[in-house]
């Protein structure tokens, strides 16, 4: 799935330019993409749609603090709540982007999430939003901590 949703990053510039689930779901089949992988990513970006549409309804104060429920913690894990933490203090992640993050993370069903793939769901947050994400939280979703120049 996870893969799907790079490939849809990379390729449409934002959720509205993509074609109908019926038309992206052949061009997807065309680029070598199994059809139970297609099917869970369009499915999850439903609920990405979904999920915008209840932040803006129900924004959290932007100073509010996150408690994590039993089930978030496991399934998010300790390094993706670090991470989670680590872009709300660095001003880039506002609480509700932080709880469609939240969201659509727990939406995967499998814990503990690998810190790579809470990036792409991070990623697809900023990218259903028609929002670009700071050049230098780019460089925290992409490159990996070995290839850093500074540690």
């Amino acid at each position: 799935m996870f893969d799907v949703l790079v490939y849809l990053y990379e390729n449409y510039w934002r959720p509205d330019a993509c074609p109908d689930h019926e038309q992206l779901t052949r061009k997807l089949s065309a680029v070598g993409f199994e059809t139970d992988e297609i099917q869970e990513a369009l499915s999850w970006l439903d609920g990405l749609t979904a999920t915008a549409e209840m932040a803006q309804i129900r924004m959290p104060a932007q100073d509010s603090m996150r408690i994590y429920q039993p089930r978030e913690l496991s399934l998010l894990g300790e390094d993706s709540i670090g991470f989670i933490s680590f872009l709300e203090s660095a001003g880039v992640l506002p609480a509700p982007m932080r709880e469609m993050v939240i969201d659509r993370a727990t939406a995967v069903g499998t814990g503990p999430l690998s810190l790579d793939d809470l990036k792409i769901i991070v990623l697809m947050v900023f990218w259903s939003l028609g929002e670009e994400p700071d050049a230098l939280i780019l460089d925290e979703l992409f490159v990996a901590p070995e290839d850093r120049l500074i540690h």
